[in-house]
């Protein structure tokens, strides 16, 4: 049996860490998402946050995979196009040749009016967790808000022009495409569409040549509406299955944990690039990725994963 050594907050704590700084992406799908307070709006359709970071658990798969694989994801896909929606895609093929791979993603998070505690001292970069993924060469995907491009253009561009890394769009502003979303406060519908392009054409300015068309909700949190306005812009929003629970730990060997323990052939992990929310994620995946080689996995982006067989 296995002893999760995460330290579990209080939730009342953790909900007011969420409602100052920025919910970190979270966790699969859900039938719905976890109970709003009393008199709070009820929750959209969709949510993959849990209710702690890492906590919950997501319902175990049926043999072979839901949403997984090439032939069911573009059926997916197709039925998405048909209803006018952007597709959804949570991670890659469970079985199959060269499926045991795992896509580590990194969300670099940062809301627009922060700029203020960044200039106070506060840091949304993580450049030593960067210099780890190098110097392990590991590949991954980095969704990065266009806030967060716009704060640190030299990393953005370093980042973008390196072959071992893909970047793609976590939003401009880090505020909820569905609401309740964690104390995110929520983008107007009507802007959504234009907080993905004006999120690309910032990765642009800061010189990423060739970002994905990907594009990951901010507290993976979405609904319908969210999916039929960014639908025009062409991308695919990725989710995942394994949450390391990063966001707010102090134990990086409880991050670890949680990854090595969950983590499946297909797998598209989250953490996070923002130092001063997720302070142990370098510790962490110094753990998690000579583990997960030693257990015969390979690394890979989000791109790769899905277009293996």
């Amino acid at each position: 049996m296995i002893h999760f050594r995460r330290p579990r907050p209080a939730r009342a704590a953790l909900v007011a860490l969420l409602a100052l700084f920025l919910p970190a992406c979270a966790e699969p799908s859900a039938p719905s998402a976890p109970s709003a307070p009393v008199g709070a709006p009820a929750a959209r359709e969709y949510s993959d946050h849990p209710a702690a970071y890492g906590t919950a658990r997501a319902p175990r798969e049926p043999e072979g995979g839901t949403q997984g694989g090439t032939r069911r994801a573009a059926r997916g896909e197709a039925k998405a196009a048909r209803a006018g929606l952007a597709p959804v895609w949570r991670h890659g093929a469970r079985r199959g040749a060269g499926a045991k791979r795992v896509a580590l993603t990194f969300d670099a998070d940062m809301m627009a009016d922060q700029h203020d505690r960044a200039d106070a001292g506060e840091q949304f970069d993580n450049p030593g967790l960067i210099a780890a993924l190098r110097q392990l060469k590991v590949p991954a995907t980095v969704f990065m808000t266009g806030t967060w491009a716009a704060r640190y253009p030299d990393q953005a561009r370093a980042i973008g022009r390196d072959p071992l890394f893909e970047v793609a769009n976590h939003s401009y502003s880090h505020r909820a495409f569905a609401t309740p979303c964690y104390g995110l406060p929520e983008v107007d519908p009507g802007a959504m569409r234009a907080e993905v392009e004006r999120t690309f054409a910032e990765l642009r300015r800061a010189g990423v040549p060739a970002p994905v068309p990907y594009f990951r909700f901010p507290g993976g949190c979405y609904d319908d509406e969210a999916l039929r306005a960014l639908a025009p812009t062409g991308v695919t929003a990725v989710q995942w299955d394994v949450s390391s629970g990063d966001a707010f730990a102090t134990d990086p060997g409880a991050v670890a944990e949680e990854v090595l323990t969950r983590v499946r052939p297909g797998s598209v992990v989250v953490l996070h690039v923002t130092r001063s929310a997720a302070p142990v994620t370098e510790q962490a995946v110094r753990e998690i990725v000579p583990e997960l080689r030693r257990r015969g996995y390979g690394l890979a982006r989000v791109s790769e994963l899905m277009a293996a067989p």
